[in-house]
């Protein structure tokens, strides 16, 4: 977090305990094997806008009242919450409703009485729908990975429909959270995702590659894969970004909301691989990142830093100790590079190409890395929290310019250092373009408005963002007046701002 100015003091990140949601995966028998349904979900969505992803959603209070209320069957395994949150996901989400045997439409006036009244639920179960959710089964439960303050605890439930004949059809045009589905075997979902073609949710890509090695291991049986994936014990899962980006989060002092770094994995798994901001720094996070490259098969080609913030870099003996790897970076980076990259230069990971993009601004020396799976972003964009500009390091007129550069390139993914993957990369950089010009106008508005001092100026440019930290606001006032003065529309005189 050395970004941050000297002296301002920032708080800890209060970690709340994770919030239960459920999934459901929907299979069939169609004619070319084993099918999964999922969803494009809307790219207004706050979690994975734009993304493949089972349906599902959070799991409430109300939910526990319903079900209480409607009286249905208890088990043993202590999942019938989850179980009935999932029931109603597939109702106001699919227009389906599971009656223990087969899937029945939701008709069309419940249908909109499920999306507008809060309570409709829990009134037509079981009174007009019968449901029965004890055909769902447990597959597997994961726990988001730390991005940012807020974390969820997800089950993932399993429902076979049978023949694809007997499937009911889809009404989506009710609901807001899918634009569309498709019914596809393992392997085409897989597929698409691996050609850049699709992009799916980090912890569905991750169901389906165990699905897929169950399905050969099982000779193309579904319900034998599906048993085998529910009894498997919880473990550390390997999370994918995309094809050939892995992610490891690394617990850092960084810019709160945040509280890790991402470590990337790049290249084929059980290939080459270069270890992108590894920012392990004593001996327990250096053990537990070299088990998941250890659990990943192949070697460590590179160890690069995007840039020499303390956040993101490690710790060099123990990262020579756990991968015996060369560190590379940019000259200007800030730390010491057995190779330093310059810009335009192409990574080969047998054939996972990468172009180094030298992006100054955030800091003179950051490097991103560019793709077919999308752009390794270092923090030139967050997907947690914001992106600083150090006055004393930074240059918000060379940031502007490199993150029209980035938008320019038009990215599948943005795999930032912070935070979860961004999967609407032009929505994102418009976003960050349009806040940081109306940010610079703001400063050179107060300059023109009579303010000359930096606490005038920024009080004035930041009027808008009450909540944001005073330190913080001067330090980015002053990196847009020094961004200003190289544009020749503000000078500095005296330590005050003035027009030219």
């Amino acid at each position: 977090m050395s970004e941050v100015p000297t002296g301002v003091r920032l708080g800890a990140v209060q970690r709340p305990p994770p919030r239960p949601t459920v999934t459901v995966t929907l299979t069939r028998d169609g004619p070319e094997g084993l099918e999964v349904l999922l969803g494009l979900r809307s790219p207004t969505m706050r979690a994975f806008p734009d993304t493949w992803a089972f349906p599902g959603g959070g799991v409430s209070r109300r939910d526990g009242e319903g079900m209480a209320a409607a009286g249905l069957p208890q088990h043993e395994d202590g999942d019938d919450l989850a179980r009935f949150a999932a029931c109603r996901e597939m109702a106001e989400e699919l227009g389906w409703w599971w009656d223990g045997h087969a899937l029945q439409a939701v008709p069309a006036d419940l249908r909109q009485r499920l999306l507008n009244e809060r309570d409709a639920w829990n009134t037509l179960v079981p009174e007009a729908l019968n449901v029965d959710p004890t055909g769902l089964h447990v597959i597997s439960r994961r726990t988001t990975p730390p991005f940012g303050p807020m974390q969820f605890e997800n089950t993932f439930l399993h429902l076979h429909l049978g023949d694809a004949a007997l499937t009911p059809p889809l009404d989506l045009e009710p609901q807001t959270e899918f634009e569309t589905m498709a019914w596809n075997t393992v392997d085409d979902h897989l597929d698409a995702w691996r050609n850049h073609e699709r992009r799916i949710a980090p912890p569905v890509a991750s169901l389906l590659m165990h699905l897929e090695g169950l399905l050969e291991e099982h000779n193309g049986d579904g319900s034998a894969a599906m048993a085998t994936l529910a009894q498997r014990k919880p473990g550390r899962e390997a999370i994918h970004f995309a094809h050939g980006v892995q992610v490891h989060p690394v617990p850092t002092a960084t810019l709160p909301p945040a509280d890790h770094t991402n470590a990337y994995l790049i290249g084929p798994v059980g290939g080459p691989t270069v270890i992108v901001d590894p920012a392990v720094r004593n001996r327990e996070d250096m053990e537990v990142l070299a088990d998941v490259m250890d659990r990943r098969g192949g070697h460590v080609i590179a160890v690069l830093f995007t840039h020499g913030h303390g956040d993101h870099l490690g710790d060099e003996g123990l990262l020579r100790e756990a991968f015996d790897a060369p560190v590379w970076g940019h000259r200007l980076g800030g730390m010491r590079v057995d190779r330093a990259l310059d810009d335009g230069e192409v990574i080969d990971l047998d054939g996972d190409r990468w172009t180094v993009l030298h992006t100054p601004g955030h800091h003179p020396g950051h490097l991103c890395l560019f793709g077919p799976a999308g752009l390794v972003a270092g923090d030139m964009v967050a997907g947690v929290g914001t992106i600083l500009i150090p006055s004393t390091e930074g240059d918000m007129h060379a940031y502007l310019e490199q993150l029209e550069r980035l938008k320019a390139l038009q990215p599948h993914l943005i795999f930032p250092s912070h935070g979860p993957v961004i999967t609407t990369p032009e929505a994102v950089l418009t976003q960050y373009l349009t806040h940081r010009r109306a940010r610079h106008g703001r400063v050179l508005e107060a300059v023109r408005a009579g303010h000359h001092a930096i606490l005038d100026i920024a009080a004035y440019a930041y009027a808008d963002s009450p909540e944001a930290h005073p330190g913080l606001a001067q330090d980015q006032t002053r990196s847009h007046l020094l961004g200003l003065v190289a544009e020749g529309k503000v000078v500095e005189q005296d330590g005050e701002w003035c027009l030219p």
